[in-house]
Order: C-alpha cells, then structure tokens, then sequence
C-alpha cells in the first residue's frame, strides 16, 4: 500500500530529526548532532566522507555512514547504487526508511503488491518485508533499525 502524502512528510520530518538529533555514536567522532548539509545531499557528501564503494555482478554502490549507535542498531546515512535486481526470498531484517533523492526504486512485495518510488518519495520497508527490488540506479537517505541485534556490515 502506497504511502500517504501526510505520513510521508511526517516521515521526512522524523527522519530529519533521527539525523540531527544528539548520539551516541557518530562517523564523524564524539557524541553530538550530525548534520548533512543541503551541499552534502545534493551529493557532496560522497566526496566529504570516505565512501564504502563495492561492485557486484557489475553494480557499484556508494555507501556514506554518518551515525551508528554504540549499540549498533541504528544506522542513518547516504547511498548511491546504479541498475540492480534482487529477489529477497528471506525477510528483510531490518525497518529501513528511505527518501529518494535521484532515480527510484520498484518494489514488488511477495503477494504481488507493487510499490513504485521515484525521485522525491520516501518508504518504509519493515524487516519481514519480502519480495523483488528493481532499479535503473537511485540515491537515497537512510535511517536503519535493527530490532534483532547490530546492524552488520
């Protein structure tokens, strides 16, 4: 089921706030808000920051971690990735919420419900969510929740 318009600005809201909010633990050191400027979304960020970069199957993705909890549970950050195909047959494992910047995403879910996200649109995707994830490339913003233990890299 497609995103409300209400809920998907509250959703840009509260995960602004998750971004700039005081934490425990951040990529750029110490305990204090993180900020990701207008620049540094616009695409800065992939050149302020040390990016993990890795190639699969011919797909390059650009991975910018600005906030990890010591607990290593939450996670919030930038991605890049060109054209991708996955079929995710096991959940999810984790509640991502992502607004898209460039491209989009379509997501068939495992009952055959298709979500279709573009440029500007933001989703949840919980962590027993199923299905296909297809992409011409996109950019995001990203808040992670891990509700069974540490995010893994």
């Amino acid at each position: 089921m497609p995103i409300q318009p209400f809920h998907n600005r509250m959703l840009v809201v509260l995960a602004a706030s998750l971004i700039t909010c005081p934490v425990l633990t951040s990529a750029a050191g110490g305990s204090h808000p993180v900020k990701m400027s207008q620049a540094q979304i616009a695409g800065a960020i992939f050149e302020d920051y040390d990016p993990v970069v890795l190639t699969r199957n011919g797909n390059t993705t650009h991975d910018v971690e600005v906030f990890l909890s010591s607990d290593r549970q939450f996670d919030a950050g930038m991605y890049r990735s060109g054209k991708v195909r996955f079929d995710i047959t096991e959940p999810y494992g984790v509640n991502e919420y992502m607004h898209f910047l460039e491209g989009g995403v379509t997501l068939t879910s495992s009952d055959g419900t298709v979500t279709e996200i573009q440029a500007g649109d933001s989703v949840v995707i919980p962590a027993d969510w199923t299905g296909v994830w297809d992409t011409e490339g996109y950019t995001k913003i990203y808040v992670i929740y891990s509700p069974d233990g540490p995010i893994e890299e």
